[in-house]
């Protein structure tokens, strides 16, 4: 891939943490992120510096998709923006300040990983015109989805607000049904943001939702995921916490695990620590995802790999028995002075 530009906003020849960033976000965070954030964080500057995903990979001993993927985090977080070309190519990272706003948009992110949606690929703007909004609010479904979204949200809509819902409806293609519950599922989750109903909106069109049923199934399906991993942590009666939630998701989601394979880890992790670690599980699921592990079928081939390696260290630092002495050697050896005997031998 090729090189990329990383911008920041900050002064100086510095680098400038927050302690926002300490406090909010860098926690509940990988710390594989965190790092790439820093690293990159200390190459930014006013001027134009060039990265290359590969160098940085390199020199974190990981993956360029474990570098995007930590990009996409942050992205998510609202503490940076990322930029990729036609072709899907790294162009360009920005950092933003960490202010109380986007504590507000980090807050936002959490609510989309409670919802288990992955961001879409690209921003997707609206591209109505003032003459077509003015047809679409004289429609008597519009105006009515209109009227339901501001019962929802408690709010007079703003012509932002709006524009959205109609960009929803008329250029992403959302039914007036599935919208209204679209809105309705997105206020039960506790946000009013429009920013979220939009992506949450966006996530749909793209998996294809187009009928209620579907959008409850796919929200239903993340929460009986969620309980089905606190049952193999033997965690029941309760639900899942925010942080919880993020590292499902993670496992779900980025790594791409089936429950079969995420339930295995948390087993392992039970017997091996005594108690529901998550970010135990998660370090045996990363490990996997580096592997390559898709299937049980593959973890029986790491687990006999690693049996093999280990008996094999066992072999090499057993110390061998000492060799037991013949009854030649037993014998106390002499040097002869074989001129000497000859000499004795012939009388000289």
């Amino acid at each position: 891939m090729g090189q990329f530009e990383v911008y920041n906003s900050f002064p100086g020849e510095f680098t400038f943490i927050s302690n926002r960033f300490l406090d909010g976000y860098m926690p509940s965070a990988n710390g594989e992120f965190v790092k790439i954030y820093l690293y990159l964080l200390r190459h930014a500057c006013q001027e134009k510096t060039l990265l290359e995903l590969s160098s940085i990979a390199d020199v974190f001993n990981c993956t360029e998709a474990d570098v995007l993927r930590a990009l996409r985090y942050w992205k998510k977080t609202g503490i940076l923006d990322v930029s990729f070309d036609g072709k899907g190519i790294l162009t360009r990272v920005i950092f933003y300040p960490v202010t109380a706003k986007e504590e507000t948009l980090f807050q936002n992110s959490l609510q989309e990983a409670a919802a288990g949606l992955e961001p879409p690929k690209e921003t997707v703007s609206s591209s109505l015109t003032p003459d077509k909004i003015r047809a679409l609010k004289g429609n008597d479904e519009v105006r009515q989805l209109l009227f339901i979204a501001e019962q929802y949200l408690g709010k007079t809509l703003t012509p932002t607000d709006m524009e959205t819902l109609l960009f929803l409806y008329d250029e992403v293609g959302l039914s007036a049904e599935l919208m209204e519950y679209l809105i309705e599922y997105c206020v039960s989750k506790g946000s009013t943001s429009m920013a979220y109903i939009k992506k949450v909106g966006l996530a749909w069109a793209e998996q294809k939702i187009v009928t209620v049923n579907q959008a409850k199934e796919e929200t239903n399906l993340y929460n009986r995921n969620y309980f089905t991993i606190l049952r193999a942590f033997g965690i029941k009666n309760r639900n899942p916490l925010e942080k919880e939630i993020q590292y499902m998701n993670l496992w779900m989601n980025q790594y791409g695990f089936t429950l079969d394979i995420i339930s295995e880890a948390c087993s392992r992790t039970v017997l091996s620590t005594g108690k529901a670690s998550f970010s135990y599980a998660d370090s045996i699921l990363e490990s996997w995802f580096k592997k390559g592990v898709h299937h049980l079928s593959d973890i029986d081939t790491l687990d006999q790999s690693f049996q093999q390696k280990k008996a094999a260290r066992a072999a090499d630092s057993k110390p061998k028995p000492a060799q037991p002495k013949n009854k030649f050697n037993n014998f106390h050896q002499r040097n002869y002075n074989m001129a000497e005997l000859e000499k004795q031998l012939l009388g000289k």
